[in-house]
C-alpha cells in the first residue's frame, strides 16, 4: 500500500526515503502539490536565481506532509504559500530546534515582481521565536470578493466596515492583518464595490479603482461565502467572518461553505450560484481580466470588497542543512 508521504522524486513515486534518487550534492526541494498555486510560486523562485531542474530533485506534498520530511531530515528545503506565523513552521522548531527561514536577494524579488503579480514582503524580526532578523520574501494577498448581482451597495459597505471595525472579535490570528492601512492590498487591477469603495472613503484612503457596476439586485436574506477546504486557512477564518456579519447584520444570513479555494470561488460567482468569495489577489485579477484560468472570457460580476490577509511565501530548511540563500544552489 502506498505510503500517504509518498514523494515524487526523478519522476518516480518512492516511499517515505529519498535516498534512491538523491545524493548529497543534490538537495530535495518540496515544491507544493501537483498543479498547485505552490508550485507556480516555486518555478519563479528557482527562475529568478538560474536554478535549473539537475540542481535538485522534488517532493510534491501539501506543506504539513514537506515540513514532516524536513524534520526527518529527508526534505533540505520546503516552500510553502502560508499565514504568518504559520502553526506549521512553529511546530517544526519545537520538534527539531534548528528551523531557518531562507530571504530571498533584491535581485531575485526584483525578478519576480516583474513576472508576475507577486509583491516583496518582510517577514519581520521575531516573528518566529527562533527568527532573529527580517527576512524579504513575496507575497500573494487573500482578498474578499462580492457578486455584483446579489451584493447591493449598502451591504458591500457594511461587509467592509465590519470585518474592519469588528476584526478584534475575530479569533483567527490572520484577522491582525485586517486593518485599514492594509485594506486595498491585493486590489491593484480589480474593480472595487462601490459600497466598499464608500466606506474607505470615508476613512481617508484613496480608491483609484474602477467602480464595479451593480446589476438589478432581488432582496434577499440568504449569503454563501465561499472559502476553502476545512484543513486551511480559508475556512476557519471565514467562518469568523460569518459569524461577525451575522451578529450585527439582522435579518441577513451568512453561511460559510467549504470549497476548492480560490478558483472554484471565483467561477460559482460567475455562475451566481455564490454571493462572497475568499481568494488569492492573482486570480482574481485573472477573472476580471479573462486571461489564465480564465482567458475564455472575463468574469464581470466580480467587485473587490477587502483584504483579508497576506498569504507569504515562506523558505524552510534547518540549521544542519548548511543551505544559507537559494544561491547556494547554482554552485
Amino acid at each position: 500500500m502506498k505510503s500517504p508521504l509518498s514523494k515524487v522524486c526523478c519522476g518516480l513515486s518512492v516511499g517515505l526515503l529519498l535516498a534512491g534518487c538523491s545524493s548529497d550534492s543534490k538537495p530535495n526541494i518540496a515544491i507544493g502539490p501537483p498543479a498547485s498555486t505552490t508550485q507556480g510560486v516555486s518555478q519563479l523562485l528557482f527562475d529568478a536565481y538560474g536554478i535549473g531542474s539537475e540542481k535538485y530533485s522534488t517532493y510534491q506534498e501539501g506543506f504539513g506532509a514537506a515540513l514532516d520530511g524536513v524534520q526527518d531530515g529527508n526534505i533540505d528545503i520546503s516552500i510553502g504559500i502560508l499565514g504568518l506565523p504559520s502553526g506549521s513552521i512553529e511546530n517544526l522548531q519545537a520538534s527539531s530546534g534548528d528551523a531557518r527561514l531562507l530571504s530571498l536577494s533584491d535581485e531575485a524579488i526584483d525578478y519576480i515582481e516583474a513576472n508576475s503579480a507577486y509583491k516583496r514582503f518582510t517577514i519581520p524580526a521575531g516573528s518566529y521565536d527562533f527568527q532573529d532578523e527580517d527576512v524579504e520574501t513575496i507575497t500573494a494577498y487573500a482578498v474578499l470578493v462580492g457578486n455584483t448581482q446579489t451584493i447591493d451597495e449598502e451591504l458591500g459597505y457594511e461587509l467592509a466596515r465590519l470585518m474592519h471595525e469588528h476584526a478584534e472579535e475575530n479569533t483567527h490570528a490572520q484577522s491582525a492583518f485586517m486593518t485599514l492601512e492594509n485594506a486595498l492590498n491585493g486590489s491593484e487591477g480589480l474593480p472595487i464595490h462601490p459600497g466598499a469603495k464608500r466606506y474607505y472613503e470615508e476613512q481617508g484612503l484613496t480608491v483609484d479603482n474602477p467602480v464595479a457596476e451593480l446589476g438589478d439586485i432581488e432582496p434577499k436574506s440568504e449569503f454563501v461565502l465561499g472559502t476553502g477546504s476545512q484543513g486551511g486557512t480559508y475556512y476557519p477564518l471565514g467562518g469568523e467572518m460569518a459569524t461577525i456579519w451575522n451578529r450585527y447584520l439582522e435579518g441577513q444570513n451568512f453561511t460559510n461553505i467549504e470549497t476548492g479555494a480560490s478558483i472554484e470561488n471565483l467561477v460559482s460567482i460567475r455562475d451566481n450560484s455564490m454571493d462572497l468569495g475568499m481568494t488569492v489577489h492573482a486570480p482574481a485579477q485573472d477573472a476580471a481580466e479573462g486571461r489564465g484560468e480564465f482567458d475564455g472570457g472575463a468574469i464581470g460580476n466580480v467587485a473587490f470588497i477587502g483584504h483579508i490577509y497576506p498569504e507569504v511565501i515562506q523558505i524552510v530548511t534547518r540549521e544542519r542543512s548548511k543551505i544559507e540563500s537559494l544561491s547556494d544552489l547554482t554552485d
